[in-house]
């Protein structure tokens, strides 16, 4: 699989949490279902402003997600969807039932990191609701415009905002550990 994508440099020595809560990563977390104003307020809570909300949202170039998280967007009669998008989604995620069923974030080069995603929500092409909010007659349209037709800007605002989530609260001093595995704790 071939998925290129911008690339950027990831300071050395920083430091790992000891432990792990899932609800704790979760809780500031968007869900799919987000609104383009409650997707500024979660990405604004974290330093994070409304371009380098819609850069990082292109990060779904990539991946899948699954029936249950998109079944309101292609049943609940969104006007913001192509019809014939809906139509070919429906046939792998029933109206109830299949909800682990896979749908590609990016329908048009689904393995590729490029900028695709933004020509699809240009043509109603968005998979999640908060997807397809951030080009809805709204404030962050022309962000997504410039994106869709200048690969070069998207991966330069994506490396900016990589680089600021990267340094939200990172651990200093005496917490976490700086790991010999990144896969596990120190022992």
């Amino acid at each position: 699989m071939q998925l290129g994508g911008p690339s950027w440099t990831v300071p050395l020595g920083r430091r790992d949490s000891t432990t792990a809560s899932a609800a704790l990563a979760n809780s500031d977390l968007p869900g799919p279902g987000s609104s383009r104003s409650q997707l500024e307020a979660a990405f604004l809570k974290k330093n994070l402003n409304t371009v380098d909300m819609v850069a990082l949202s292109g990060a779904h170039t990539i991946g899948k997600a699954q029936c249950s998280n998109f079944r309101t967007r292609i049943y609940g009669g969104a006007t913001n969807i192509n019809t014939a998008f809906a139509t070919s989604l429906k046939a792998n995620c029933p109206q109830s039932g299949g909800n682990g069923n896979l749908a590609n974030l990016d329908t048009t080069t689904p393995n590729t990191f490029d900028n695709a995603y933004y020509t699809n929500l240009l043509s109603q092409k968005g998979l999640l609701h908060s997807d397809q909010v951030l080009f809805n007659n709204d404030t962050t349209d022309n962000t997504v415009r410039n994106f869709a037709s200048n690969a070069a800007a998207f991966s330069s605002a994506f490396t900016t905002a990589m680089i600021k989530m990267g340094n939200i609260a990172p651990l200093t001093g005496t917490q976490g550990q700086i790991r010999l595995s990144c896969s596990k704790v120190n022992s």
